[in-house]
């Protein structure tokens, strides 16, 4: 789930239109829209005073991260490509479908 979908999310439980969720911050609401369309992400502290004021929070602990050697080793394929390589992966991956 991204930042986005999380604020989404939230909001949506809490039954908030943009405006009023804006409302509540004091922001305007296209920091709202930016932010659940994923165009813009906030900080950890901006998304948990956004989660607050529509009644959830995120706990601040931390989890183990158990890095998958084959996904890395994809990450980076992909990126020792061109641009252009990677133009043409995504077209070929898009004429299989």
């Amino acid at each position: 789930m991204s930042t986005g979908e999380l604020i989404r999310s939230a909001r949506l439980r809490a039954g908030l239109a943009q405006a009023e969720l804006a409302a509540r911050l004091g922001i305007a609401a296209s920091s709202i829209a930016r932010w659940e369309t994923d165009t813009v992400e906030p900080g950890f502290s901006t998304l948990r005073r956004v989660l607050q004021a529509c009644g959830f929070d995120i706990p601040p602990v931390l989890v183990p991260f158990e890095r998958d050697p084959e996904r890395d080793a994809a990450v980076q394929e992909v990126r020792e490509l061109t641009p252009q390589e990677r133009m043409a992966r995504l077209l070929a991956r898009l004429d299989k479908r």
